[in-house]
């Protein structure tokens, strides 16, 4: 009996590469991801001829540079320390906010726990870092606008935390705030079934483009929303 045809791992070409990243990131050029290889970003193998041979790995490397480059405006310099730190199996310092490494840059293992690295405050560091009062973080916890898992908070509760420190100066307490919470929810309604297509795949190239989809959506709504509330002061002021 003829054994099954083993494969290897998939080679693909500058044309097929571009293929695959057109969807998110229009613009890109095949001269982009030469200059990228020139800053030591990525490191397509070479056939005896010189022709440049992509792997899966390189084409998640594109995503990972040039999400960050679009969503987070950070220079190459600092997304290749993050490589780098990735290349060495170490967990880059400082990602930010919402941003994770695809299993597919590095092993399973550390991809796990980047992926489901949360920093954890307790109560404590909570109110010292925000401001917050006792009374003020009870409130925000009894109208739902944080929450802890075990004690521990993470780091939007710290944004909404600082955010509410803020309002309460201005006579905004937690009770006049739960609107956002609801306009919140309808929100990420609207991002979840504009992705669900993509979240109902289980490969990671498909995750990691419904998550970056689902921050440039959220970002969009919030552009949105910020625009109409200037619109209506706008009107005040007239």
């Amino acid at each position: 009996m003829a054994q099954p045809e083993r494969r290897g791992p998939q080679v693909l070409n500058i044309g097929e590469v571009l293929a695959q990243l057109s969807d998110d990131f229009p613009t890109m050029t095949a001269s982009k991801i030469r200059f990228l290889e020139e800053k030591g970003l990525i490191n397509p193998k070479r056939t005896p001829a010189g022709y440049r041979q992509y792997a899966e790995s390189d084409v998640e490397r594109l995503r990972f540079v040039l999400a960050l480059q679009r969503d987070q405006y950070l220079p190459l310099k600092v997304i290749k320390d993050y490589l780098d730190a990735i290349d060495r199996g170490e967990r880059p310092e400082n990602l930010p906010p919402g941003v994770s490494v695809s299993p597919r840059i590095v092993s399973d293992e550390l991809a796990a726990e980047l992926q489901g690295h949360v920093r954890a405050l307790s109560e404590e560091q909570l109110r010292t870092e925000s401001g917050a009062s006792v009374p003020l973080l009870q409130s925000l916890l009894s109208f739902g606008l944080i929450s802890h898992v075990n004690g521990k908070f993470d780091e939007h509760a710290l944004q909404v935390a600082r955010a509410c420190v803020q309002l309460e100066s201005h006579g905004l307490e937690p009770r006049h705030l739960r609107p956002f919470q609801a306009a919140a929810e309808r929100e990420f309604g609207l991002v979840e079934r504009v992705v669900a297509p993509l979240t109902s795949r289980k490969d990671a190239a498909s995750q990691s483009r419904a998550a970056e989809a689902a921050r440039e959506i959220s970002e969009l709504c919030l552009s949105l929303h910020r625009a109409l509330v200037q619109d209506r002061i706008s009107r005040m002021e007239a």
